[in-house]
């Protein structure tokens, strides 16, 4: 029931001149369509044969398909509300498009698609109505890999036993080769943080300085394993209250990046300490950290699939997370501390194919927080 109030409240919307959504109360017969009348609000008709009728609205359109209910007064005339009209209207002209075509062949599961994707391709249409269809083909195979998990992978990941394929969660097919650790030199935010290595580190400090104490375990995971994160971005989203003022620079360097749906901020790992083995499962992040106080001699690294690496201070380590990966600081006595940045994969991806995901993502995220979900983190998709 939560979800279909949902469906009603979020995405029975219009569109604005810029594609954004604007929230509209549904009307009586809105809600009543959307529950499927199967919760004992209509007056006609055994809650049996109502339930039965539910079962067959398996898509939103066929929701939308406002029908005159049986005559309870000659009086009272059926009016189609606008809301439906636009909608409708909408899908008709988006269902020829590769993101449409990619929602419409999807496999229908027993609850039915989620009406979040059924109306993703007329969002998308809308926010970016001058750019070619084809431009979004690889967004489109995001889409059917997020509605279909049983579509199979590129050999390039089935085949390497460091990526875990299993753990794939959100996939954007055709983005080629990939390597474990990456050349930072091809990265301008690489060349900028460790440009202003000294001002960062001074930054760090202001904030350490604040009186409240930040950082946090963003998971259990994390926390048991002695590592806990000062957050800047959540979410590719300014932490509220934060004191952006103690960190300028830092901040306007990690905003130059399209951040991605997990974290941005100082990362701190305990003397003796370190992450298990783990992967990521997201093709189309990668993750950038620079070392800002780091144990002398080799004792804090991190391994990307087969590869081992070191943490310096000034020097950033770029790496694809689809490939396990584990910590350890050796040292007995001194903690690490680096600059952690999640963000789009830019060397892959192009400009359209990141604004599409990051608009895709903060749509799915207003949608999964109005249904109760506070961290939606690797959740989104």
């Amino acid at each position: 029931m939560t979800q279909v109030l949902l469906s009603t409240t979020i995405l029975f919307s219009l569109l604005n001149g810029t594609g954004g959504l604007v929230p509209v109360s549904p009307s009586r017969s809105q809600v009543r369509t959307a529950l499927g009348a199967g919760f004992g609000n209509s007056p006609n008709g055994s809650s049996k044969k109502r339930k039965k009728k539910s079962k067959q609205k398996t898509r939103l359109s066929d929701t939308l398909e406002d029908k005159p209910k049986k005559k309870s007064s000659a009086n009272v005339p059926f009016v189609r509300s606008e809301q439906d009209d636009l909608i409708e209207a909408l899908a008709q002209k988006t269902s020829s498009t590769c993101i449409g075509q990619a929602v419409a062949s999807a496999p229908v599961p027993p609850e039915g698609i989620d009406p979040f994707w059924e109306l993703m391709p007329s969002l998308v249409s809308s926010r970016f109505p001058n750019v070619p269809d084809k431009q979004f083909e690889r967004v489109a195979g995001m889409v059917r890999h997020a509605l279909d998990p049983s579509l199979p992978l590129e050999d390039s990941i089935v085949n390497d036993s460091y990526r875990p394929h299993d753990e794939i969660h959100a996939y954007m097919p055709g983005l080629g080769a990939t390597e474990p650790f990456l050349d930072p030199g091809n990265l301008q935010l690489c060349k900028m943080l460790s440009e202003n290595y000294d001002t960062i580190c001074k930054e760090y400090e202001a904030l350490l300085q604040d009186k409240k104490d930040r950082f946090q375990s963003v998971t259990s995971m994390n926390y048991e394993s002695g590592w806990r994160t000062m957050v800047l971005f959540y979410n590719s989203h300014r932490i509220p209250d934060f004191p952006y003022h103690l960190c300028p620079t830092t901040t306007k360097i990690l905003e130059t990046v399209p951040l991605a749906g997990r974290i941005a901020g100082f990362n701190r790992q305990k003397p003796s300490s370190g992450i298990p083995l783990h992967s990521d499962g997201n093709n189309m992040w990668l993750t950038c950290q620079m070392g800002i106080k780091v144990p002398e001699g080799k004792k804090a690294w991190i391994r990307v699939g087969p590869e081992r690496k070191f943490w310096k201070q000034g020097e950033c380590l770029l790496y694809d997370t689809t490939y396990e990966h584990e910590t350890m600081n050796e040292s007995s006595t001194e903690e690490r501390v680096v600059l952690h940045v999640d963000f789009f994969n830019t060397l892959k991806m192009t400009p359209i194919e990141i604004e599409a995901m990051r608009y895709i993502y903060s749509l799915r995220e207003q949608f999964m927080k109005a249904e109760g979900v506070a961290k939606v983190g690797k959740h989104i998709l």
